[in-house]
């Protein structure tokens, strides 16, 4: 193992308050030479806003080290839909990370947009929001979602997130959603290419099972299930795959690199 992808909300922090033990095992994993890459679905900050309140909560990160799902999605439109007029759907503003894409102001409701991009959930996913995307969509817009996340989990418990709402979309329009985030293996493949490392060099730290652990597993990456943030019993035990290794939480994960390690030598 020479490189660590870290899923960031549940993993390292909930609600941005950092988890016991996180702090000081990010901290050992560095000194121990591992290249780092924090890997986010998280829609509501940008990764210059998710470093600085990392940095204020004790994480040694600056914005080089994050790898967001909208960054991601800027890269895959840009690739995929050069030019393409472009409509947001987010709770959250992101568009520092949405480098190159052209999108419609919010109060344009005349022009039809290429594309509908649905990011994270929020106050913004109301009726009026969903049907014009809907609207859309039936008059030819493609649809790009920034992840398929179902729900997170916050210092509240857990929240309903923009995959409950996209499905609905997708039946709806009959359109299939083009996944720029996790679990798309587009952006396991970012992130390894940051670090410089194969997939068999990599592991993968989530706190879900599947869009986190198992997405990286079928990339060639091992996978690590952390039992906090919103893992739960059940959709560990109804997973349509098996995790590498399950752990208590990140705090647990320096002993986990060890043990390798010595595995590897011996």
């Amino acid at each position: 193992m020479r490189a660590v992808l870290i899923d960031i909300d549940g993993v390292l922090t909930v609600s941005w308050e950092p988890l016991p033990g996180s702090v000081e095992a990010l901290r050992e994993i560095r000194e121990a030479g591992f290249g780092v890459a924090l890997v986010t679905n998280t829609t509501s900050r940008t990764r210059a806003s998710i470093a600085g309140t990392l940095r204020e909560a004790g994480f040694a990160v600056d914005a080089e080290d994050i790898l967001t799902a909208p960054v991601a999605t800027a890269a895959y439109l840009a690739e995929h839909f050069p030019g393409a007029r472009c409509v947001l759907l987010n709770s959250g503003d992101i568009r520092e990370d949405l480098e190159g894409v052209t999108l419609l102001a919010p109060d344009d409701t005349k022009s039809v947009p290429d594309v509908v991009i649905v990011g994270g959930a929020g106050p913004e996913f109301d009726y009026a929001a969903l049907n014009r995307a809907f609207g859309y969509l039936q008059r030819g817009a493609r649809l790009v979602a920034v992840h398929r996340n179902l729900y997170w989990r916050t210092d509240a418990g857990l929240q309903l997130d923009s995959g409950a709402f996209l499905v609905g979309l997708e039946q709806a329009a009959r359109a299939e959603a083009e996944v720029t985030g996790k679990p798309s293996a587009a952006f396991f493949e970012a992130a390894l290419a940051r670090l410089g490392v194969g997939a068999g060099e990599a592991l993968m730290v989530g706190d879900d099972i599947e869009s986190d652990v198992l997405a990286a597993q079928r990339a060639g990456i091992t996978g690590v299930l952390v039992k906090t943030g919103k893992y739960l019993p059940e959709t560990h035990r109804d997973a349509t795959g098996t995790p590498d290794h399950v752990i208590e939480s990140f705090a647990d994960l320096p002993a986990l690199l060890r043990g390798s390690a010595v595995q590897e030598l011996g």
